[in-house]
């Protein structure tokens, strides 16, 4: 029964990939301009003018565009002063990227749970945890089992979904922790109205071939602090001081700055924003239908008070239907259909699973009833 449900959703439809890009002439129109121009570096001013765009839309003060979301995750926790041995608060429902850029600069990754009604940190139980774990010494917050300091929180807006931000900012404050978001599949979500990216001291971006919007890779900070932005601009620059013709550098830095080549890319994408998540929310609407009333999963809608932008279509498993998600995805792969679970969580890799953590029981719990669907705008005239 359950090989004649996977087939009737996709309609023996193969090839389908998890999520693909989507161009057309305007891409190749501004590559070919930016190519021209032989402005196709760093220094180029597509780089500045596609921060500009995305500045626009996101209602933020400052922007900047990085190769990659992984660098500008790094440049975040530079720019907030996370040091050796500080701890960094981010959920185990992840991808790797944050554990990585918190061992770049050697700080240690702390593992948090999530909720189910939204992906995101569960906020109640976290605060339950750090009343009991930590103490505030001269408005510093410290772990009282490792004798560290707990210096910043990681939130994740997973698959798309905006998480409860307003109440994670209000935790963060409360123990005076500096907060990241993490809005790297997120581009074009909004809580409360408010794009997901702009409540923190820091947000992130990713554009990876994979995302709503590419650049082809490449990232950016977002920030309405200037202080902090400008030391992300600098260290993404080398630190090299301003100058005609001398190279100077102020201290160590990184060469993280979006090539103006990719960037071009981006300002042709961001011009269809809008269209690919009209698209990708209608996909929603398309899978909800063909999904609704079966006895093995449910679509995951976006939570309440926000708007998604959907990037990944996500079924959850009912509790008494976990034997099935190999099944499924078996099925899905045998077809040509590219489904794929969720990631492993990262307290599980084997470089990170001393770290410390919470109890992660709804973490381990999704671990195995999460499947994300092919999601890219360009499927939806593809199922009938």
């Amino acid at each position: 029964m359950l090989n004649n449900y996977i087939k009737d959703i996709f309609k023996d439809k193969k090839n389908l990939e998890l999520h693909e890009p989507s161009f057309n002439k305007s891409e190749t129109n501004i590559i070919k301009m930016c190519i021209e121009s032989s402005e196709v570096s760093t220094a180029g001013k597509f780089t500045s003018d596609l921060e500009k765009i995305i500045k626009k839309k996101l209602k933020c003060k400052n922007v900047i565009a990085t190769n990659s979301g992984t660098s500008a995750l790094h440049l975040a926790l530079l720019a907030l002063d996370i040091k050796r041995d500080d701890e960094v608060l981010m959920p185990s429902l992840n991808y790797i990227a944050s554990a990585n850029a918190c061992l770049y600069i050697g700080a240690i990754p702390h593992f948090i749970d999530v909720e189910s009604k939204t992906l995101g940190v569960d906020v109640q139980k976290l605060d339950n945890y750090l009343k009991d774990i930590t103490s505030i010494k001269k408005k510093v917050c410290i772990n009282k089992k490792t004798k560290r300091k707990i210096k910043a929180i990681i939130c994740l807006h997973t698959f798309g979904h905006p998480c409860e931000v307003d109440k994670i900012k209000k935790l963060a404050k409360k123990f005076n922790l500096s907060l990241i978001e993490d809005a790297a599949e997120a581009l074009g979500s909004y809580y409360k109205k408010k794009h997901v990216g702009t409540f923190g001291d820091v947000g992130i971006l990713s554009f990876n071939g994979n995302k709503i919007v590419t650049t082809g890779g490449g990232g950016a900070v977002v920030s309405n602090n200037k202080s902090i932005a400008n030391k992300i601009f600098n260290l993404s620059i080398i630190n090299k001081k301003k100058h005609k013709w001398k190279y100077e550098y102020d201290s160590l830095g990184f060469n993280y700055r979006m090539p103006s080549l990719n960037a071009a890319i981006g300002i042709a994408q961001m011009k269809k924003l809008s269209y690919f998540i009209k698209k990708k929310r209608n996909l929603y609407q398309k899978y909800k239908k063909k999904i609704s009333n079966n006895p093995y999963f449910k679509l995951f809608k976006e939570p309440k008070n926000c708007k998604s932008n959907y990037w990944l279509q996500t079924i959850i498993l009912s509790m008494n239907n976990l034997k099935f998600r190999n099944k499924i995805l078996n099925q899905c792969h045998e077809l040509g259909i590219k489904a794929r679970p969720v990631w492993r969580p990262i307290h599980k890799s084997k470089y990170l699973k001393y770290m410390p953590k919470m109890n992660l029981e709804t973490t381990l719990n999704l671990e195995n009833r999460i499947i994300n669907l092919p999601s890219s705008p360009s499927i939806l005239n593809k199922l009938n």
